[in-house]
């Protein structure tokens, strides 16, 4: 069965990462539409500052999940980040097996892991945490998966990835590099028993 069948891609949507301020009151004062015009800047300078050092990376966010899992063989990825400002750049993966809950930092040029791995215990976490570890022990398919067909959907190289747990309906959340500095969100919903639908949607 085609990888794109095991998922319903129910939305594709651009994401500017807009500051707080994007949009404004038109009672604003001027000072105060200044002041948000800055914070905007600001806010852009730090959105490309992380853009031009994924572009600089590596090692892909498949790869890195690769990595993160082979730490502790059988556990899966619930959530992956790049962090470009700490330093050297990583990723900054977490994943589960049974009741516990790993914590990495892998170096995305070099692949390795950074600093030491921090551990919980799934009781531990909050209970968005908790609700997402539960809900994707339901699925088979894996984050890895959706990010490959976010890659070939959104046609770019995936930055980041997480979990959406809606009243026990689990989503694969994946931001998307797309065209070097457009940013793309794939919401992808893994099939329920049997289903294999799939579903376009945009805005």
């Amino acid at each position: 069965m085609p990888n794109k069948q095991r998922f319903a891609i129910i939305l594709l949507s651009l994401l500017a990462f807009a500051s707080p301020h994007a949009i404004r009151l038109a009672s604003a004062t001027p000072a105060a539409q200044e002041e948000a015009a800055g914070d905007e800047r600001i806010h852009q300078e730090t959105v490309n500052r992380e853009l031009e050092a994924f572009r600089a990376a590596q090692l892909s966010l498949r790869q890195a999940i690769t990595i993160a899992e082979k730490r502790h063989t059988g556990s899966r990825t619930a959530d992956i980040s790049f962090d470009g400002g700490a330093g050297a750049p990583v990723y900054r993966v977490k994943t589960f097996q049974d009741n516990r809950l790993w914590e990495h930092a892998i170096d995305a040029k070099s692949g390795d892991i950074i600093g030491t791995e921090t551990v919980s215990h799934v009781n531990d976490l909050n209970s968005d945490d908790r609700n997402n570890v539960m809900a994707l022990r339901t699925v088979r398919q894996e984050l890895s998966d959706a990010v490959a067909i976010a890659e070939q959907v959104a046609s770019g190289t995936a930055i980041g990835g997480g979990l959406m747990n809606d009243k026990g309906k689990l989503n694969f959340i994946i931001v998307v590099v797309s065209g070097g500095s457009d940013l793309k969100q794939v919401v992808l919903e893994p099939p329920q028993g049997r289903r294999s639908n799939l579903r376009h949607g945009s805005r």
